[in-house]
């Protein structure tokens, strides 16, 4: 499997909005904790290696 790195969100404003809300109230500590949790839990989603590797590549990207 390759990662795909095209926009595939529908309605990606309303999911920007629903994750800026979700940090909403949040000290920068709590956020980060926050977001480690929330990349965790779609690695474990994703679940294979080899597309997890390339993500981690493409985010190293400048």
């Amino acid at each position: 499997m390759t990662l795909n790195l095209t926009p595939n969100i529908p309605d990606p404003d309303g999911f920007y909005d629903a994750l800026l809300a979700a940090h909403e109230g949040l000290e920068k500590e709590q956020s980060d904790a926050f977001n480690a949790r929330l990349i965790l839990v779609l690695c474990n989603h994703i679940g294979d290696r080899d597309v997890l590797r390339q993500a981690l590549e493409a985010a190293k990207a400048p």
